[in-house]
């Protein structure tokens, strides 16, 4: 029972880093129709910032929220300058993004080498699960999501939450409205690209910093925006606590086909509810 329980508590404390990964990635698809392959190299930025910023005596909270800046200004930058002038444009979307990732991906490679990074966290202690013992900082990844994940819920009931839900069902409308929807994009790329990189510096100890994680985190949010379906902050929540627990039992369970069982999941929801769990029908 205590293993069961470990499995369980390992499965949530990953499964928040997901959401945090996959949240940004599911609300500029659902809402932009932008699909940033780059979101995964925004984690990466996030995470060897905040890195840099926690060696140098900053506090890991202020690191964290360094790294999240660190990548919303480089998101500001893409929307701005690149992916506003690509709307609809799917093949030059991707083009784009992928050359992104290998330029973010040299640079934080030329500035901090390809070892993987570590960094002291700022509780170090452990609780007691029965006979066995489980890291309070896991504890505090998972608080963190649920937080995160709360504060999205209630800005989605916000006046501008409204105006973000109207632009996804009718952008030609909403603009005819007077909203300045380009604006509201704008915040909601760097939101989405805030969300990654201070999910970058929290997930270092869980998932680590080290240049293929841009291609791994990327991987992991598109099974989670996929599974959860487009667009939506709760599917993206219950697609990652889905693929956090699966991903803990099976690796307990069968390590050699634990990768294996995510892709499963992938392809048994493609099957069954293509639109996702949580997503619209089409």
């Amino acid at each position: 029972m205590d293993a069961i329980l470990i499995n369980l508590l390992n499965g949530l404390s990953f499964g928040a880093v997901l959401f945090l990964l996959a949240a940004g990635l599911s609300l500029i698809l659902g809402l932009m129709g932008v699909l940033n392959l780059a979101h995964g190299a925004l984690f990466l930025f996030g995470a060897y910032v905040g890195v840099f910023l926690s060696r140098q005596g900053v506090h890991f909270i202020l690191a964290a929220l360094g790294g999240g800046v660190s990548a919303a200004v480089i998101g500001l930058a893409k929307e701005r300058w690149f992916l506003r002038h690509l709307h609809g444009q799917i093949l030059e979307q991707v083009l784009i993004s992928f050359g992104f990732i290998y330029i973010l991906t040299n640079i934080a490679t030329w500035i901090w080498g390809t070892l993987p990074q570590i960094v002291t966290t700022p509780i170090a202690g452990s609780v007691h699960v029965g006979e066995l013992t489980f890291p309070v900082y896991r504890l505090i990844i998972v608080i963190a999501g649920i937080a995160i994940g709360l504060g999205l819920y209630l800005f989605d009931r916000t006046r501008v939450g409204a105006m973000i839900r109207a632009g996804m069902d009718n952008k030609e409308m909403t603009m005819g409205l007077g909203i300045n929807i380009g604006l509201i994009f704008t915040l909601v790329f760097c939101l989405g690209a805030f969300i990654a990189g201070f999910a970058g510096i929290l997930g270092v100890p869980i998932v680590g910093a080290y240049p293929e994680v841009a291609m791994d985190a990327l991987l992991l949010a598109l099974i989670v925006v996929v599974i959860g379906g487009t667009g939506s902050i709760s599917g993206a929540a219950l697609a990652s606590l889905m693929i956090g627990i699966l991903d803990a039992f099976s690796k307990a369970l069968f390590p050699g086909l634990a990768y294996f069982a995510i892709y499963l999941a992938l392809v048994l929801v493609l099957l069954f509810r293509p639109s996702g769990l949580l997503g619209r029908k089409t």
